[in-house]
């Protein structure tokens, strides 16, 4: 490529309080079995939002934020690649799975550095310098090669909420036999519904946000439900009272996550994919007697996330269809108050843009 890559570049850090931090740092310089990145996508997340942009929730866990740049949903091209990379070179178009595990435990074993539990374990983003800056060092072990039918903005789409969503119909096993009902249309609860789509099932959305059900419908949804009390009930009429094979909480609410155990038919599968929150439930009415299976699910492995990218190519799916937002990477601050409304699907840095 023979680019010239600059000695200082402009990153963006969440010192909390809702604000977001310029900063002229240091271009990083890629070390062993690593790559320079030049970013072209970073997609805000949900999780930026709960802990770390309003303030800093976590002192101690995974979700500890170090002060570092921002981001966990980065895809870019490889400007330089460090010693020991033999399968990226220069010019390569990646996506990157968002966590740096140990590496040597059974989950990092299992490709799930989500899971790893070792202090060696860093997050993009949160613990080490991540997508909203103009360049980012990314560990080989963790990048994706990005098909040409995928856009960079796609490849954003894919690296936190497209995964997080496949995994969680993974679990329920999901196919063109199921009815999926899916709560809570934000980025993720989207994106379930165009993989749910691409599976072969029938896809009913249910929120409270008009804005959300709208769009629900414009990438694909057969049915959607307002939410609220009367949730359920129609649920159960567009399935002719049985319920449906699997519901997908994406809400994270109580009221959400009570709700898909009881619109789930008998033997059906229920998957808790959002963040926080609490529910209570009895569970002999609404899981022994149904013989439903709860599944917990938290983001992907990186062969899964490897295989959603094989799977977008087939099916020709441009994850980024969900995106309503775009900003330059200078107004970060202002796509973060956006995002912050609650009414967006999507909001994507593109650095591409001036």
């Amino acid at each position: 490529m023979n680019q010239q890559i600059p000695k200082k570049m402009l990153g963006m850090k969440l010192p909390g309080g809702a604000k977001v931090e310029s900063c002229e740092c240091d271009v990083p310089v890629p070390g062993h079995g690593q790559v320079l990145l030049k970013m072209k996508a970073a997609s805000l997340c949900g999780s930026d939002l709960k802990y770390i942009y309003f303030e800093h929730t976590d002192k101690t866990g995974g979700a500890r934020y170090d002060n570092v740049i921002a981001g966990h949903e980065p895809s870019g091209q490889v400007v330089s690649v460090g010693e020991g990379v033999t399968d990226f070179k220069e010019g390569d178009r990646v996506v990157v799975y968002h966590i740096q595990g140990c590496g040597y435990c059974d989950e990092c074993k299992k490709g799930f550095f989500i899971n790893c539990q070792q202090p060696q374990r860093r997050a993009y983003g949160w613990q080490r310098d991540g997508a909203l800056a103009e360049y980012m060092v990314a560990d080989t072990s963790t990048c994706i090669h990005l098909p040409d039918f995928l856009t960079y903005e796609d490849g954003a789409m894919i690296a936190c909420g497209f995964g997080t969503a496949y995994q969680g119909l993974l679990r329920a096993n999901v196919s063109g036999r199921d009815v999926v009902m899916v709560m809570g249309l934000g980025p993720v609860g989207q994106a379930a519904i165009m993989l749910a789509k691409a599976m072969g099932a029938k896809a009913i959305g249910v929120d409270i946000s008009p804005e959300r059900l709208e769009m629900a419908k414009r990438i694909g949804a057969d049915e959607v439900v307002q939410g609220g009390e009367h949730a359920v009930s129609e649920v159960m009429n567009l399935t002719e009272g049985k319920g449906v094979e699997a519901a997908v909480d994406c809400s994270g609410s109580s009221i959400g996550r009570h709700q898909c155990l009881e619109v789930a038919r008998m033997w059906g599968n229920v998957v808790f994919l959002g963040e926080q929150g609490t529910v209570t439930f009895e569970p002999s009415p609404l899981l022994l007697h149904k013989n439903l299976t709860l599944h917990g699910s938290w983001v992907t492995s990186v062969g899964n996330m490897e295989r959603l990218v094989e799977f977008l190519d087939r099916k020709k799916i441009h994850p980024s269809d969900i995106i309503t937002h775009r900003f330059p990477l200078k107004e970060t601050d202002k796509a973060f108050e956006v995002f912050a409304t609650g009414k967006t699907g999507k909001v994507c840095i593109n650095h591409e843009m001036e």
